[in-house]
């Protein structure tokens, strides 16, 4: 007698089949549309070939390009596809691993440098093997049999080495993928076919050591990317090209901002007018603060490590401090506020009168990251934060989140016009307290969020050790997302630090202490703006707002008038009467990304008058200087 399984859909629904259907038998049934989609499905959250059969019951879920992992399947699919490529167009080649990367995938290859032309060849082959259509089938294999299939490449021998040791992810048994006659080592799961792999580009060469090890052989890395259709690869070519020309390191460059340099890596040297930027959030941020009853306070960048002991960092942070011996003791640069703010609060008596308490700081923090990963402003180890920390009850915290969600919301909706993504992070397998109180404290973020009907994903054990957080992502002009503010709760840190204030029933009691950060890290924050705004900042931002151009050098008393009157405005203005073309200098004025450019010459100087254009090329004609000035003002004032 055929035995029956249950299987649960994504909406809800329940379905009786037969034990030993395939997910393409059942996803054929359902729709060819979405057939011809699917690239595996998922049984009970475990993934799986299409063509494997189901014998359990549980909860299944066809997976598609536009799910997380169905891209992450698809375009290891797409590593293979190369990888087969590269044996047949040098079957010297020596291949090791070929992982999926936030950006794609790459393969790893023991080969001489490979040039650009066999770039080329390799893709020509690639597109012959989507053409084959070949299906892609999963073969468990024994050691012996293992090592019999790759004998000629002593790299897949040291992985095979490994794999009877890694018993929860391969339970013993070696899996191989095939397609064609080309077979590797994988745990799988592939597309079924590799007709379904329709658009691809190799992107870029680079070398690395095998194992990460300096000390091993040099191999060329060979980076790709790969969609279902070429449109989507269009695309995405396109916004490389655009994210390029967007590049905050370039545009820094050229308008003089900020650069870098290798005696202190992964910390930006900014110029003045790079500084006026940074300024320009502090202060816009200052002005905030004050609204909303912040006080900024200046504390010490190093501190002995028992106050790291006592937070948690030394255990669970250490290996991203920078570590420091003064006076035969262990100190650190910190990496963050939090602990100097327990020190500040439990320095004086507090009463819950004095409560919320928040504190501000802009202080420089210090993190070890990976040099590898260091990225101009969007990855430092020198950076300052709109840091601040709110102590607060427990009868108090959940008027404070909802105040952190409007105060971030008028940040990113009314002042940079961001498009944004919540997300809700919940208590990692490391963490700090108890269950009861990290229950307690993800409830508080939950209901804050539902209760101004805010859309957010949950993700789950991705909190920091001390508590959960709430975290927002920004969309840039190109699509791309960038974390900057979290809201993070903390009912252990408080405690650690024995940071009580007395309540109103004459009691200690301990605060709890809220995390936040809105724009996040400064430097990483103008990196976004540069690049979200191509270099064309608002007005409020830009170091330079006025460039006064003469036309001949009758005009630049007239124009040293026109500036001085500016400047007792507010408004950063500069000069050229350099003599070249008005044409060259209005093109020199918009490269340097000025908002508003004035032309003076004899006409304007007889109406004492102005001739105002813009850097996006519109002539706005002549103007009374005292009109023009208020209208800048007022788009100063409100950040327009």
């Amino acid at each position: 007698m055929t035995k029956e399984i249950t299987l649960e859909f994504p909406d809800g629904l329940k379905k009786k089949y037969e034990e030993g259907i395939t997910g393409e038998e059942i996803v054929k049934n359902i729709s060819e549309g979405l057939a011809r989609k699917t690239i595996c499905y998922s049984i009970n959250e475990e993934l799986k070939d299409l063509y494997e059969p189901i014998r359990t019951n549980g909860t299944i879920k066809f997976l598609t390009f536009e799910d997380e992992e169905g891209q992450d399947v698809f375009r290891h699919s797409s590593a293979h596809l190369m990888a087969q490529a590269i044996l047949r167009v040098f079957p010297e080649a020596k291949l090791t691993i070929g992982p999926v990367v936030k950006e794609g995938y790459y393969y790893d290859i023991d080969h001489a440098p490979f040039k650009q032309e066999d770039l080329e060849k390799i893709e020509q082959e690639m597109n012959k093997i989507v053409k084959e259509n070949l299906p892609v089938k999963r073969k468990e294999l024994t050691q012996e049999q293992a090592q019999e299939l790759f004998k000629d490449n002593k790299y897949k021998l040291e992985l095979l080495k490994g794999i009877g040791l890694d018993e929860e992810n391969y339970k013993d048994k070696i899996t191989v993928y095939e397609q064609g006659e080309f077979s590797d080592l994988c745990r799988g799961p592939h597309v079924p076919r590799t007709g379904m792999i329709k658009a691809f580009k190799i992107t870029k060469i680079a070398g690395a050591y095998w194992r990460a090890d300096a000390k091993n052989k040099q191999l060329q890395r060979l980076y790709g990317i790969s969609f279902p259709e070429k449109k989507q690869l269009q695309e995405h070519l396109h916004l490389i090209e655009e994210a390029e020309k967007r590049d905050h390191r370039k545009i820094g460059k050229a308008l003089d901002l900020y650069f870098f340099n290798d005696v202190s890596p992964g910390a930006a040297f900014f110029h003045p007018k790079g500084t006026i930027i940074y300024n320009e959030l502090l202060t816009f941020l200052r002005e905030e603060y004050k609204k909303r009853k912040y006080h900024e306070v200046i504390t010490p960048l190093i501190y002995d490590k028992s106050l790291w002991e006592t937070s948690g960092h030394w255990e669970h942070y250490k290996e991203n401090m920078f570590l420091l011996n003064i006076d035969e003791r262990e100190f650190s640069l910190k990496p963050m506020n939090c602990p100097s703010h327990l020190i500040l609060f439990k320095n004086i008596t507090r009463s819950y009168r004095d409560l919320p308490l928040k504190i501000a700081d802009f202080a420089p923090l210090h993190r070890n990251e990976l040099k590898g990963v260091l990225g101009g402003l969007t990855r430092v180890r020198r950076f300052s934060q709109d840091d601040a920390h709110i102590f607060c009850t427990k009868e108090q915290l959940q008027q404070e989140i909802l105040d952190l969600l409007d105060f971030t919301e008028y940040i990113y909706k009314k002042i940079f016009k961001f498009e944004y993504k919540i997300k809700l992070s919940t208590k990692p397998e490391k963490a700090m307290g108890s269950s009861e109180l990290w229950t307690e404290a993800e409830r508080a973020l939950k209901l804050a969020l539902d209760h101004k009907n805010m859309i957010y994903e949950i993700k789950e054990g991705e909190g920091a050790f001390y508590g959960p957080k709430i975290d927002f992502d920004i969309k840039d002009a190109l699509g791309r997302d960038w974390q900057c503010s979290t809201i993070q709760l903390d009912f252990q840190m408080p405690e650690r630090f024995k940071a009580t204030y007395e309540g109103e029933d004459g009691t200690k009691h301990y605060p709890i202490m809220v995390h936040r950060a809105i724009l996040g890290s400064l430097e990483r924050f103008i990196g976004v703006l540069i690049e979200h705004y191509a270099g064309k900042l608002p007005l409020w931002l830009s170091p330079v707002q006025v460039k006064v151009l003469t036309i001949t050098d009758k005009q630049n008393i007239y124009a040293d008038k026109i500036i001085e009157y500016l400047e007792q405005k507010g408004i950063r203005t500069e000069k050229d009467y350099k003599p070249e073309t008005m044409g060259k200098k209005i093109r020199n004025a918009q490269l340097e990304q000025v908002k508003y450019i004035i032309v003076l010459g004899e006409k304007e100087q007889q109406n004492e008058t102005i001739n105002v254009r813009t850097r996006d090329g519109v002539i706005h004609g002549e103007a009374k200087l005292d009109k023009f000035t208020e209208q800048i003002i007022q788009e100063i004032k409100e950040k327009q």
